[in-house]
């Protein structure tokens, strides 16, 4: 009962392999490009075109610090040892 097509060998079953959590800066950055994001939104809705741009840059940068600390955390998981010297 309950098979899944799997193999029927216990010694050919792998163990679960958790997915990596992301480091807290990576969080962080990435609830300020939620953020900055609807802010952008409500900035154009509200017809405020210089400051909706500006809070779509801030979302960039955001995006792209969310992406750099997400690799490196990835990156010091699988290695053992920090990117930076």
């Amino acid at each position: 009962m309950g098979d899944t097509g799997g193999r029927s060998s216990a010694s050919a079953v792998s163990p679960r392999q958790e997915p990596a959590a992301m480091p807290r800066l990576a969080l962080y950055a990435l609830a300020v490009c939620l953020l900055a994001v609807a802010a952008a939104v409500v900035s154009f809705v509200r017809g405020s075109v210089f400051i909706g741009i500006v809070w779509v840059l801030l979302a960039g940068l955001s995006s792209n610090m969310t992406w750099y600390y997400a690799r490196r955390g990835r990156a010091v998981e699988r290695d053992g040892k920090p990117v930076t010297g």
